[in-house]
Protein backbone atom coordinates (compact mmCIF):
# COMPACT_ATOMS: atom_id res chain seq x y z
CA UNK A 1 0.00 0.00 0.00
CA UNK A 2 2.89 2.39 0.76
CA UNK A 3 4.28 1.75 -2.71
CA UNK A 4 0.88 2.49 -4.26
CA UNK A 5 0.62 5.68 -2.24
CA UNK A 6 4.06 6.78 -3.45
CA UNK A 7 3.04 6.18 -7.09
CA UNK A 8 -0.15 8.17 -6.51
CA UNK A 9 1.70 11.19 -5.15
CA UNK A 10 4.26 11.07 -7.95
CA UNK A 11 1.48 10.93 -10.54
CA UNK A 12 -0.36 13.76 -8.82
CA UNK A 13 2.77 15.92 -8.89
CA UNK A 14 3.45 15.12 -12.56
CA UNK A 15 -0.18 15.84 -13.41
CA UNK A 16 -0.04 19.24 -11.71
CA UNK A 17 3.25 20.10 -13.43
CA UNK A 18 1.76 19.12 -16.79
CA UNK A 19 -1.21 21.45 -16.26
CA UNK A 20 1.10 24.29 -15.17
CA UNK A 21 3.17 23.75 -18.31
CA UNK A 22 -0.03 23.92 -20.40
CA UNK A 23 -0.76 27.33 -18.88
CA UNK A 24 2.78 28.49 -19.69
CA UNK A 25 2.46 27.37 -23.31
CA UNK A 26 -0.96 29.00 -23.65
CA UNK A 27 0.47 32.26 -22.27
CA UNK A 28 2.79 32.56 -25.28
CA UNK A 29 -0.24 33.52 -27.37
CA UNK A 30 0.68 31.19 -30.22
CA UNK A 31 -2.94 31.03 -31.33
CA UNK A 32 -3.11 27.22 -31.33
CA UNK A 33 -4.92 24.85 -28.99
CA UNK A 34 -2.03 22.38 -28.72
CA UNK A 35 -1.48 23.37 -25.08
CA UNK A 36 -4.60 21.32 -24.29
CA UNK A 37 -2.67 18.11 -24.87
CA UNK A 38 -0.61 18.85 -21.76
CA UNK A 39 -3.80 19.14 -19.75
CA UNK A 40 -4.88 15.81 -21.22
CA UNK A 41 -1.54 14.24 -20.27
CA UNK A 42 -1.92 15.59 -16.74
CA UNK A 43 -5.39 14.09 -16.41
CA UNK A 44 -4.26 10.70 -17.74
CA UNK A 45 -1.28 10.59 -15.38
CA UNK A 46 -3.48 11.55 -12.44
CA UNK A 47 -6.07 8.89 -13.30
CA UNK A 48 -3.30 6.32 -13.61
CA UNK A 49 -2.10 7.23 -10.13
CA UNK A 50 -5.62 6.78 -8.75
CA UNK A 51 -5.97 3.40 -10.48
CA UNK A 52 -2.69 2.21 -8.94
CA UNK A 53 -3.67 3.45 -5.50
CA UNK A 54 -7.06 1.74 -5.70
CA UNK A 55 -5.43 -1.40 -7.17
CA UNK A 56 -7.71 -1.31 -10.20
CA UNK A 57 -4.91 -2.66 -12.40
CA UNK A 58 -4.82 -5.93 -10.44
CA UNK A 59 -8.43 -6.60 -11.44
CA UNK A 60 -7.73 -6.26 -15.19
CA UNK A 61 -7.65 -9.63 -17.06
CA UNK A 62 -4.15 -10.79 -17.96
CA UNK A 63 -4.66 -10.80 -21.78
CA UNK A 64 -5.77 -7.16 -21.65
CA UNK A 65 -2.68 -6.30 -19.60
CA UNK A 66 -0.46 -7.91 -22.23
CA UNK A 67 -2.25 -6.14 -25.08
CA UNK A 68 -2.08 -2.78 -23.32
CA UNK A 69 1.61 -3.31 -22.59
CA UNK A 70 2.32 -4.09 -26.25
CA UNK A 71 0.49 -0.96 -27.39
CA UNK A 72 2.45 1.19 -24.95
CA UNK A 73 5.79 -0.34 -25.99
CA UNK A 74 5.06 0.11 -29.71
CA UNK A 75 3.95 3.68 -29.10
CA UNK A 76 7.13 4.48 -27.16
CA UNK A 77 9.28 2.88 -29.86
CA UNK A 78 7.65 4.92 -32.62
CA UNK A 79 7.94 8.07 -30.51
CA UNK A 80 11.66 7.50 -29.90
CA UNK A 81 12.35 6.83 -33.59
CA UNK A 82 10.54 9.98 -34.73
CA UNK A 83 12.13 12.15 -32.06
CA UNK A 84 15.53 10.70 -32.96
CA UNK A 85 15.00 11.79 -36.56
CA UNK A 86 13.96 15.26 -35.40
CA UNK A 87 17.05 15.53 -33.18
CA UNK A 88 19.31 14.43 -36.06
CA UNK A 89 18.62 17.71 -37.88
CA UNK A 90 18.54 20.06 -34.92
CA UNK A 91 22.12 21.26 -35.53
CA UNK A 92 21.95 21.52 -39.32
CA UNK A 93 23.99 24.51 -40.50
CA UNK A 94 23.49 24.22 -44.25
CA UNK A 95 26.42 25.13 -46.47
CA UNK A 96 27.91 28.34 -47.77
CA UNK A 97 27.19 29.96 -51.11
CA UNK A 98 23.55 28.96 -51.52
CA UNK A 99 21.56 30.73 -54.21
CA UNK A 100 18.59 31.26 -51.91
CA UNK A 101 17.48 30.79 -48.35
CA UNK A 102 13.80 30.53 -47.47
CA UNK A 103 12.79 31.77 -44.04
CA UNK A 104 9.59 29.97 -43.04
CA UNK A 105 7.00 32.24 -41.47
CA UNK A 106 5.68 32.20 -37.93
CA UNK A 107 3.53 34.57 -35.90
CA UNK A 108 4.13 38.31 -36.20
CA UNK A 109 2.81 40.91 -33.77
CA UNK A 110 2.46 44.69 -33.80
CA UNK A 111 5.65 45.00 -31.78
CA UNK A 112 7.62 42.71 -34.11
CA UNK A 113 8.23 39.00 -34.76
CA UNK A 114 7.32 36.41 -32.15
CA UNK A 115 10.27 34.82 -30.30
CA UNK A 116 10.07 31.72 -32.53
CA UNK A 117 10.25 33.84 -35.68
CA UNK A 118 12.96 36.11 -34.29
CA UNK A 119 15.24 33.10 -33.87
CA UNK A 120 14.72 32.26 -37.56
CA UNK A 121 15.31 35.80 -38.73
CA UNK A 122 18.46 36.25 -36.65
CA UNK A 123 19.83 33.03 -38.14
CA UNK A 124 18.97 34.33 -41.61
CA UNK A 125 20.78 37.61 -40.91
CA UNK A 126 23.83 35.68 -39.76
CA UNK A 127 23.84 33.57 -42.92
CA UNK A 128 23.21 36.51 -45.27
CA UNK A 129 26.06 38.51 -43.76
CA UNK A 130 28.40 35.57 -44.28
CA UNK A 131 27.13 34.91 -47.83
CA UNK A 132 26.64 38.27 -49.60
CA UNK A 133 25.44 36.74 -52.90
CA UNK A 134 22.58 34.76 -51.36
CA UNK A 135 19.02 35.99 -51.87
CA UNK A 136 16.50 35.64 -49.04
CA UNK A 137 12.87 34.67 -49.56
CA UNK A 138 10.62 35.45 -46.60
CA UNK A 139 7.50 33.31 -46.81
CA UNK A 140 4.27 33.57 -44.85
CA UNK A 141 0.74 34.90 -45.24
CA UNK A 142 -1.41 36.79 -42.75
CA UNK A 143 -3.17 34.86 -40.01
CA UNK A 144 -6.37 35.94 -38.31
CA UNK A 145 -4.41 37.05 -35.23
CA UNK A 146 -1.72 38.96 -37.13
CA UNK A 147 -1.64 42.69 -38.02
CA UNK A 148 -0.02 42.08 -41.42
CA UNK A 149 1.49 39.24 -43.39
CA UNK A 150 4.37 37.32 -41.87
CA UNK A 151 6.43 38.01 -45.01
CA UNK A 152 5.99 41.77 -44.58
CA UNK A 153 6.94 41.61 -40.91
CA UNK A 154 10.00 39.50 -41.70
CA UNK A 155 11.14 41.80 -44.51
CA UNK A 156 10.92 44.82 -42.19
CA UNK A 157 12.99 43.05 -39.54
CA UNK A 158 15.70 42.05 -42.02
CA UNK A 159 15.89 45.60 -43.37
CA UNK A 160 16.23 46.96 -39.84
CA UNK A 161 19.14 44.54 -39.36
CA UNK A 162 20.91 45.99 -42.39
CA UNK A 163 20.00 43.50 -45.11
CA UNK A 164 19.70 45.20 -48.51
CA UNK A 165 16.10 45.33 -49.76
CA UNK A 166 17.30 44.07 -53.15
CA UNK A 167 18.26 40.75 -51.52
CA UNK A 168 14.81 40.18 -50.00
CA UNK A 169 11.94 38.57 -51.91
CA UNK A 170 8.53 38.40 -50.21
CA UNK A 171 5.97 35.62 -50.57
CA UNK A 172 2.87 36.60 -48.60
CA UNK A 173 0.19 34.04 -49.52
CA UNK A 174 1.27 30.86 -47.73
CA UNK A 175 -0.53 29.36 -44.76
CA UNK A 176 1.32 26.01 -44.49
CA UNK A 177 4.89 24.78 -44.87
CA UNK A 178 3.92 23.07 -48.13
CA UNK A 179 2.65 26.36 -49.49
CA UNK A 180 5.79 28.12 -48.24
CA UNK A 181 7.83 25.81 -50.45
CA UNK A 182 5.65 25.75 -53.56
CA UNK A 183 5.04 29.51 -53.61
CA UNK A 184 8.68 30.35 -52.87
CA UNK A 185 9.81 27.99 -55.62
CA UNK A 186 8.06 30.24 -58.16
CA UNK A 187 10.39 33.09 -57.19
CA UNK A 188 13.58 31.08 -57.75
CA UNK A 189 15.55 30.22 -60.83
CA UNK A 190 15.45 26.61 -62.00
CA UNK A 191 17.84 24.23 -60.28
CA UNK A 192 18.86 26.70 -57.59
CA UNK A 193 20.48 25.63 -54.35
CA UNK A 194 18.29 26.42 -51.35
CA UNK A 195 18.54 26.52 -47.58
CA UNK A 196 15.46 26.23 -45.41
CA UNK A 197 15.72 28.41 -42.31
CA UNK A 198 13.49 27.31 -39.48
CA UNK A 199 13.73 26.42 -35.79
CA UNK A 200 15.80 23.39 -34.87
CA UNK A 201 12.82 21.20 -33.94
CA UNK A 202 11.18 21.85 -37.34
CA UNK A 203 14.10 21.25 -39.72
CA UNK A 204 13.61 17.50 -40.22
CA UNK A 205 9.98 17.79 -41.35
CA UNK A 206 10.59 20.98 -43.32
CA UNK A 207 13.22 19.19 -45.41
CA UNK A 208 10.85 16.30 -46.08
CA UNK A 209 8.23 18.75 -47.33
CA UNK A 210 10.76 20.70 -49.41
CA UNK A 211 11.94 17.56 -51.19
CA UNK A 212 8.39 16.38 -51.81
CA UNK A 213 7.52 19.67 -53.49
CA UNK A 214 10.45 19.66 -55.87
CA UNK A 215 13.49 21.20 -54.17
CA UNK A 216 16.27 18.73 -54.91
CA UNK A 217 19.35 20.80 -53.99
CA UNK A 218 18.16 21.71 -50.51
CA UNK A 219 19.59 21.75 -47.00
CA UNK A 220 18.43 22.77 -43.56
CA UNK A 221 19.65 25.75 -41.56
CA UNK A 222 18.61 25.32 -37.93
CA UNK A 223 17.78 28.35 -35.82
CA UNK A 224 17.57 28.17 -32.05
CA UNK A 225 14.35 27.88 -30.05
CA UNK A 226 13.26 28.80 -26.54
CA UNK A 227 14.48 25.95 -24.28
CA UNK A 228 11.53 25.99 -21.87
CA UNK A 229 9.06 25.46 -24.73
CA UNK A 230 11.16 22.82 -26.49
CA UNK A 231 9.25 19.89 -24.90
CA UNK A 232 6.00 21.31 -26.29
CA UNK A 233 7.52 21.86 -29.73
CA UNK A 234 9.10 18.41 -29.84
CA UNK A 235 5.82 16.74 -28.88
CA UNK A 236 3.96 18.79 -31.44
CA UNK A 237 6.49 17.77 -34.10
CA UNK A 238 5.88 14.13 -33.27
CA UNK A 239 2.18 14.43 -34.03
CA UNK A 240 2.85 16.58 -37.08
CA UNK A 241 5.30 14.01 -38.42
CA UNK A 242 2.85 11.16 -37.87
CA UNK A 243 0.18 13.14 -39.69
CA UNK A 244 2.64 13.78 -42.53
CA UNK A 245 3.54 10.08 -42.82
CA UNK A 246 -0.02 8.81 -42.57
Amino acid sequence: MKKNMMVFWICLLLGILSVIYAVMVHATGSGTAFFLIWIGIGIVVFLFGISVYMEVWKKVPHPIKIFAGMIVCIGLLVFCIVEGCVISQMHADGRGGLDYIIVLGAQVRKDGPSPVLKYRLDKAVEYLNENPDTVCIVSGGQGSNEPWSEAEGMARYLQEKGIDTARILTEDQSQTTGQNITNSKKLMKEGASVGIVTNNFHVFRALQIAKKYGLSDVCGIAADSTPKYLPNNMLREFFAEMKWLL
